[in-house]
């Protein structure tokens, strides 16, 4: 299987847990609380896996400079996106709750929440794809990252998009099409870096991480703290620490 090939397929199954989350929201009620701690999880997994995978790789790959610029470029843009995302109706597209808005609440907070889901989950089907570059093999501990963590953003938002009165056909459609950019970019993330040089690779890699930083504190935390309060931290730690296992036993 050529390699690019091989990267889409990956990035799409890591998407594809968004997809998984949005069918157990939409077809069980599941309790905030459970959703508040599943989320906990992710982002403990999520920390881990680009502090260990990510940011470590980049400083190895490309030196400490080139990763710690990309790392501030990647939440600064981050941050600015969705900001922006914020004004027209996306701050809440995470939460199970009430706080989504519907349409007739915000104009235009439909194509926000969406274009939000997108810049969620790109910079982490990028680095899936980066993984494969030159033969390497699949960053397993990235990829469970991404699938356990996407899994609650799934569950978490498509709850909120019901409770907003936005139906089937609307939210299956984001989360299906969120999967197949997730891994269109795990397939050009690994095209466009085939000959990248070190320093580039720390970079991107870097940007990366730090827009997942960024996202996890501005959007995973939030709901996780606001229902489950002070297991927070517990459960967070907990998913850091089994991700860091997956890590060292999958060296």
């Amino acid at each position: 299987m050529p390699e690019w090939l091989e990267a889409g397929l990956w990035g799409l199954v890591a998407g594809g847990a968004l997809v998984v989350g949005a069918a157990v929201a939409w077809s069980v009620r599941v309790p905030a609380r459970w959703i508040a701690m599943i989320m906990a999880f992710g982002a403990g997994v999520l920390i881990s896996a680009l502090s260990f995978e990510l940011m470590d790789e980049a400083e190895r790959a490309g030196g400490l400079v080139p990763a710690a610029a990309g790392f501030v470029a990647g939440a600064c843009a981050y941050v600015a996106a969705n900001a922006l995302l914020a004004r027209h109706g996306a701050r809440h597209r995470k939460r199970s709750g009430d706080q989504q808005p519907s349409e007739a609440d915000v104009q235009g907070s439909g194509a926000a929440i969406a274009i939000g889901a997108l810049l969620d989950g790109v910079p982490e089907s990028v680095v899936l794809g980066l993984s494969l570059v030159g033969g390497g093999k699949i960053g397993l501990a990235v990829l469970a990252a991404v699938f356990i963590s996407n899994v609650p953003e799934g569950l978490s938002s498509a709850a909120g998009m019901k409770r907003a009165g936005r139906g089937a056909r609307y939210v299956f459609g984001i989360w299906g099409g969120i999967a197949l950019a997730s891994g269109l970019a795990a397939l050009l993330g690994n095209l466009t870096m085939q000959s990248a040089s070190p320093a580039v690779t720390a970079v991107i890699m870097g940007v990366a991480a730090g827009a997942i930083l960024a996202m996890v504190a501005d959007t995973m935390i939030p709901e996780a703290f606001e229902r489950a309060h002070t297991l927070t931290g517990l459960i967070t730690t907990i998913g850091f620490l089994a991700a860091f296992a997956v890590e060292r036993l999958a060296e």
